[in-house]
């Protein structure tokens, strides 16, 4: 069985959203067809509803789910497969934002088992592109309360209150869950979370649907969620050496990496973690044992536990988000 297993790629999943934009297609190369914009393409998901399908090899148009399933601790890893069983723990998505999203917070583990009997949402964003001036909302400006909130929030004055950051290509931020945020208009990221679609809509811009409603908030649900703690810096900061794997940010739903290749880099796996790989810039190839394939802006491939090797060789260069739950 796992010497059917080799690095997979699967079929975007394509999203129109009211706040979406064409940087999927214009940026990323992704064709989405007839939607009449792209918000979200999801990668690498196992979200009822919204499975991947692998999209290259012997194992093409094979969900996501029936692949754990069958694979199991040679897919995913034996210490993933331990924690999660036949539940794929991480969601891969690429955001497009011609928009401000809404002001939103996601629930932790313990209030989603709660209230929907499902996972929170953790989540890291990677700034792929940013136009001049753009910027989003990543938890407060100063000290906070339930009560400072709701004052704030029912007169109408939230964003007074809420920490606005610039932002440019290569930017990182860990998102708690619980933590108050937006993307703004003009910016497109790699998203990487917990396995989870829960949203609590706090504000929303008085914005109106293609049949001029105004969408659901969720104020009530969001006051249980929200983290009301004050950071100094809501920006993850990590060195970015060549030839490296750079840390990035470390915590309990994953580990993330950023590999800046002008040299080939071999990945090795003991078995116990699955391993994706997001490219970030520039193009090169993947190679192991039973053979290569290109690699490029906008690629993401789950490299099964069960390989002991995979190497990147870059082109001119290769930028790349290495990823373990």
């Amino acid at each position: 069985m796992e010497e059917k297993l080799y690095p997979m790629k699967f079929d975007p999943i394509f999203l129109d959203k009211i706040w979406g934009g064409q940087k999927i297609r214009n940026i990323l190369g992704k064709d989405y067809g007839e939607l009449p914009n792209c918000g979200e393409t999801w990668e690498l998901s196992g979200v009822g509803g919204k499975v991947s399908v692998v999209a290259n090899g012997p194992l093409k148009g094979k969900p996501l789910d029936e692949l754990v399933a069958t694979f199991k601790e040679a897919l995913v890893g034996r210490e993933v497969y331990a924690q999660y069983g036949d539940e794929f723990p991480l969601l891969i998505k690429f955001i497009d934002a011609a928009q401000d999203l809404s002001i939103q917070v996601h629930p932790d583990d313990e209030l989603a088992e709660a209230r929907h009997n499902g996972k929170g949402k953790t989540e890291m964003w990677y700034i792929l592109d940013a136009d001049d001036g753009a910027s989003l909302i990543a938890g407060f400006n100063q000290p906070m309360d339930r009560q400072k909130y709701l004052d704030f929030f029912n007169s109408g004055r939230l964003e007074e209150v809420l920490n606005r950051e610039s932002v440019e290509a290569g930017d990182v931020f860990y998102l708690p869950a619980g933590r108050i945020h937006t993307i703004g208009k003009g910016i497109m990221i790699a998203e990487i979370q917990q396995t989870s679609d829960i949203t609590y809509r706090i504000y929303d811009f008085d914005r109106r649907d293609a049949m001029g409603n105004l969408r659901e908030l969720h104020t009530e649900q969001a006051l249980d969620a929200l983290d009301f703690d004050f950071y100094e810096e809501y920006k993850t900061r990590y060195a970015e050496k060549t030839d490296h794997r750079n840390p990035v940010v470390q915590e309990r739903y994953f580990t993330t990496n950023k590999l800046i290749l002008k040299n080939p880099m071999t990945l090795y796996s003991d078995g116990e973690k699955l391993r994706i790989l997001i490219v970030v810039k520039g193009e090169g190839r993947i190679q192991w044992s039973e053979g290569e394939f290109p690699v490029g802006l906008g690629d993401v491939f789950l490299v099964p536990a069960a390989l002991d090797e995979v190497t990147l060789v870059p082109g001119t260069s290769l930028e790349v988000l290495e990823v373990l739950p």
